[in-house]
C-alpha cells in the first residue's frame, strides 16, 4: 500500500490555511506549502503567508525559504516537497500538502517529472522585445497556436507562463503538453485530493476585503522594501499585488486604480483556480463555509476508508 498524503487545494481566500491547521492537529499532520509565492522571504502581506502565531506551532515546509532574485520552478518544488513527504512520513506524520497553484500540486498527484529546459537568453530578449513593442497580446496568440491545450489553463495576462510555453516548443521542438504527458511517472503516493469553494460572489467579497487589509498592513511599503533590497525578480515580482504596487510605485497607475486592478486580477485567477481544480475528477469539493470540523470529519472519512 502506498503511504497517504492528504491534499487540500482551492482558490485564494476561501480558508485553506485555517482547515489545513485544525486537521493537522487532528490527524499528527505536517504541512508542505504549494504556493509559488510563499516560498519567498520578505514577501509576507502580498502572498498572504501564514505568521508563526497562525501556524498554531504546525511545522511548514517550502515556506519562506527562496530570495525574490532567485528563480524558483515547479521541478524544483516537486523535487524538495517529495523530500519533505519522505520526512514527514519518516516521523510517522500524515503530510498535508496545502496551496493554491495548480501546477505545482499536479506535479505530485500525475507524477509529472519536469526537465529543466535550458534558457535562451537571445530568445528570451526577442520575446521581450515583441511584449514591449506589439504587447503580450501577440505571444498569447502564439502561444495558443503552439500549444492551445496548454494554454486553455493560461491567462492572456500571464506573461511568465506564455514565454514559457514559447520557449519549451522553442528550445525542445515540442509543445508544453507534449512534454508533460511524456514525463509522467508512477505516483508515489496515494493522494486523498480536497478542494475548498463557496458561493462566487461572497469569494469575491472575501477577495476584495482581502485585498483591502493588505493595502492596511502595508503592502505598498512591502513592496518598496523589495525594490530597495533586490536589484532583480526573475519570477517573483510576477505575483498578484506586487506588479499592480510596482506599476504604481512607478506612476504608471493611481492609488485606486492599483487597489482596484489587485483585487480584479485576484477574482480573475481564483475563478482560474477553481476551473483548474475542477479537471481532477478525484477530488472531493468542500462547501469553505461550512463549520470546519464538519469538513474535517469528510477528510477523515475519505482517508480511512481503504482503496
Amino acid at each position: 500500500m502506498k503511504p497517504k498524503v492528504v491534499v487540500i487545494c482551492g482558490p485564494t481566500a476561501s480558508g485553506k490555511t485555517a482547515l489545513s491547521i485544525k486537521l493537522a492537529k487532528r490527524i499528527n499532520g505536517e504541512i508542505i506549502s504549494a504556493d509559488s509565492m510563499q516560498i519567498y522571504k520578505d514577501m509576507n502581506i502580498g502572498a498572504a503567508k501564514p505568521n508563526e502565531e497562525e501556524r498554531e506551532g504546525i511545522k511548514h515546509y517550502l515556506l519562506d525559504f527562496i530570495e525574490p532574485n532567485i528563480r524558483y520552478s515547479v521541478a524544483d518544488f516537486k523535487k524538495q516537497a517529495e523530500e519533505a513527504i519522505v520526512e514527514i512520513l519518516k516521523k510517522g506524520k500524515v503530510p498535508i500538502v496545502v496551496g493554491g497553484t495548480g501546477l505545482y500540486i499536479d506535479s505530485l498527484i500525475y507524477g509529472i517529472e519536469y526537465t529543466e529546459v535550458n534558457f535562451d537568453e537571445e530568445y528570451r530578449k526577442q520575446l521581450e522585445k515583441i511584449c514591449e513593442e506589439k504587447g503580450l497580446e501577440q505571444l498569447y496568440n502564439e502561444a495558443v497556436k503552439i500549444d492551445p491545450i496548454a494554454m486553455k489553463k493560461i491567462s492572456s495576462n500571464d506573461r511568465k507562463r506564455i514565454m514559457r510555453v514559447l520557449e519549451i516548443y522553442h528550445e525542445t521542438g515540442k509543445t508544453k503538453t507534449e512534454q508533460e504527458m511524456e514525463s509522467r511517472k508512477e505516483v508515489k503516493y496515494d493522494y486523498h485530493i480536497f478542494a475548498l469553494n463557496m458561493d462566487r460572489q461572497l469569494l469575491y467579497d472575501r477577495i476584495n476585503q482581502r485585498v483591502d487589509l493588505m493595502i492596511e498592513q502595508g503592502l505598498v511599503d512591502e513592496v518598496k522594501n523589495l525594490l530597495k533590497k533586490y536589484q532583480e525578480f526573475p519570477t517573483a515580482m510576477q505575483g498578484l499585488g506586487y506588479k499592480e504596487v510596482r506599476d504604481y510605485l512607478e506612476c504608471n497607475m493611481t492609488y485606486e486604480e492599483m487597489i482596484e486592478k489587485i483585487k480584479m486580477e485576484t477574482r480573475r485567477y481564483a475563478k482560474r483556480q477553481i476551473t483548474w481544480f475542477k479537471k481532477n475528477k478525484e477530488t472531493i469539493w468542500l462547501n469553505a463555509l461550512e463549520n470546519i470540523e464538519n469538513n474535517i470529519e469528510i477528510i477523515l472519512n475519505d482517508i480511512e476508508n481503504e482503496r
